[in-house]
């Protein structure tokens, strides 16, 4: 028996998205602690891994998925949450004179609590000379690589839309950057590529609240810039030392734990395109990248990972480009640390490609987070109906949404119908008066019990009969966790029929 999960300090929260006041749930929860335990692979029965050293914070949400929490399971699987795609689906694409081709689109959509609107920034070839005068007629004969070898200019720019509703986007003009004669449009950087954009809510000084992290277009290395709206950009600053490619979609993030910045961005080896990561204490002097992530095989390759903090772990919205296919899906990767990574489900989508011809049936980008709005994630992301080598499907990429439950990035449930699935979890900290879990439970059943712990068995349970996030758990006679608090407990959940996305402690 492992010992018991140590007690930490706290967690300061801060959300590049603002706080749900409705709900009052943190997405972008920041941890405070440097820690060190275990880390255990996801398939199975956790098996150690002693690559990574980080043991998991006991006053914070626990994803199942983290397979380090998991003593042992039976008769149960991990499966991926079911997202749903938004109705109103595609949304805006490219249709102003200075949008030649979106192409990948690499979206950084937030929510201002502030301002009370959604502001998305993407990138855009503002200039391509091969493409910009040809029909789709004239570019459905040609391929990406074809099309690439003619040479011509390309300038690719970062442009920026807002939205009420999340639905409706308008591109408003902003007056500030100059494109062929006039700033009546809404571009606010030039010459920037895979851009990845974020508020940075803890930064003091005004001027950096908001950051980017880029990739030049004329000698291919990484750089940053700083503005206090997101639309008046400093000019870039190269980071050299950051050594890495950068052609994808570049992310960055503030890590409360580590007190740094982590910053994801790819370069090319002897396995073709790989993650790599970077760090920064002030976001201008970074360390040199290094791998943390490539295919499974030499023609599955991760093109992007866009990475955010979600409870006790970090997540990655991985982008596989299949060089045989030219198709490119969104999985799901977590993470205890940003340098050890492990595939959820590795080979199903996270986000599945529509059907053939659909506005997403060939590559599916996703944005940098997700967003916590009216007790939904919203996980906007950039749709091509085209292989990723099709240059008229690059063309017509749009924006597009899907919609996640809380908490419902992966679940263990039932691997069968007759028997109830058994998850035990190692020795954790009881860190409040409440058990809360994140289910889906409708017309089945969740029961748990407090190992060795009289009056908490699974017959005193009171069942859970409802698709609950967060929901309060309690055994006879409103019993809670109250007689508990501070020791280490180990939870033992019998699932009949439902599914368990995570649990956490509560007051």
């Amino acid at each position: 028996m492992l010992p018991p999960f140590p007690s930490f300090l706290a967690q300061r929260l801060f959300t590049k998205l603002a706080t749900n006041k409705e709900n009052k749930v943190v997405l972008r929860t920041f941890q405070t602690a440097i820690v060190c335990g275990y880390v255990f692979a996801l398939a199975g029965t956790a098996q150690a891994n002693p690559e990574s050293a980080r043991p998991v914070p006991s006053d914070l949400k626990y994803l199942v998925l983290d397979n380090r929490i998991i003593e042992s399971t039976e008769r149960t699987r991990l499966v991926l949450g079911k997202v749903e795609k938004d109705p109103h689906n595609p949304f805006y694409g490219q249709d102003k004179p200075w949008e030649v081709r979106i192409g990948n689109f690499y979206p950084n959509v937030l929510y201002d609590e502030e301002q009370r609107i959604y502001k998305c920034w993407y990138t855009v070839c503002l200039i391509d000379e091969v493409t910009a005068s040809a029909t789709d007629e004239i570019m459905d004969q040609i391929t990406y690589p074809e099309a690439a070898a003619k040479g011509g200019a390309i300038e690719v720019g970062v442009c920026y839309a807002t939205s009420k509703d999340g639905i409706t986007w308008e591109k408003p003009d902003l007056g500030i950057i100059e494109f062929d004669g006039s700033k009546a449009n809404n571009i606010v950087i030039r010459r920037a590529h895979g851009a990845g954009v974020f508020k940075d809510l803890q930064d003091p000084q005004p001027g950096r609240r908001y950051k980017l992290f880029t990739r030049s277009c004329s000698d291919r290395l990484v750089l940053v810039a700083f503005s206090a709206d997101g639309l008046h950009w400093s000019e870039p600053i190269p980071c050299p030392e950051i050594d890495a490619d950068g052609d994808t979609h570049n992310n960055t993030f503030w890590d409360e734990r580590l007190g740094t910045y982590v910053g994801i961005t790819r370069l090319w080896n002897e396995a073709g395109r790989v993650v790599v990561r970077t760090e920064s204490r002030d976001y201008l002097k970074w360390t040199k990248a290094q791998e943390v992530l490539r295919g499974l095989e030499s023609h599955l390759q991760p093109y992007g990972m866009p990475v955010f903090p979600y409870g006790n772990v970090y997540l990655g919205l991985v982008t596989i480009f299949n060089n045989r296919t030219g198709f490119v899906d969104c999985e799901l990767a977590w993470s205890p640390d940003t340098v050890h990574w492990h595939r959820v489900c590795p080979g199903t989508p996270f986000i599945p490609r529509g059907a053939k011809g659909s506005y997403d049936a060939g590559c599916i980008y996703p944005a940098d987070d997700p967003i916590l709005r009216d007790g939904q994630l919203l996980l906007y992301y950039g749709g091509s109906v085209g292989t990723h080598a099709d240059w008229a499907a690059r063309r017509k990429a749009r924006l597009c949404l899907a919609r996640l439950r809380v908490d419902g990035f992966a679940a263990i449930e039932p691997a069968g119908s007759s028997e109830p699935g058994i998850v035990v979890t190692r020795p954790i900290t009881c860190a409040g008066n409440k058990l809360q879990v994140s289910a889906d439970a409708a017309g089945g059943s969740l029961r748990v019990a407090v190992l060795d712990s009289e009056g908490f068995g699974l017959a005193d349970c009171q069942p859970i009969n409802a698709d609950v996030t967060d929901g309060v758990v309690t055994w006879q006679g409103d019993r809670d966790l109250a007689s508990l608090s501070g020791k280490p407990i180990q939870l033992k959940f019998e699932l009949r029929g439902a599914k368990l996305y995570a649990f956490g402690f509560g007051h």
